[in-house]
């Protein structure tokens, strides 16, 4: 099991940029996908990016996709995610989890951190 802590949350205007964090402990945190999920109220869970253990293979939501990047660093445990170009329906807790196989559904996680909410203002 790997436990995950987001940061990197906050309010941010239209058009501005954040970068997320997800902190990992663990030594086997290099041999998992991560994957970033977000949810508001009234909205069900959605896919926004994953990446897998070695970087080499990257997913994005077609909102996303353009605005985001995912990136980690295996020596220091973590995965990150830029957001670029923030529009207002990108407000929500933002969320990172943890697979065997880099995957877009949430069902294929297992590990999850608490969240880290973004707000985006117009």
């Amino acid at each position: 099991q790997v436990q995950l802590v987001e940061s990197g949350g906050g309010l941010v205007q239209a058009g501005g940029s954040l970068r997320l964090s997800c902190a990992a402990s663990g030594r086997t945190f290099n041999s998992y996908a991560i994957g970033w999920f977000r949810h508001s109220p009234g909205k069900e869970r959605e896919f926004v990016a994953a990446i897998s253990w070695n970087g080499g293979s990257t997913y994005y939501a077609d909102s996303v996709k353009g605005r985001f990047t995912i990136s980690r660093n295996n020596a220091k445990n973590t995965v990150y995610l830029q957001m670029n170009s923030l529009k207002p329906e990108d407000t929500a807790v933002y969320c990172c989890a943890a697979a065997r196989n880099i995957a877009t559904l949430p069902t294929d996680f297992g590990s999850w951190g608490q969240g880290t909410q973004v707000t985006v203002s117009s």
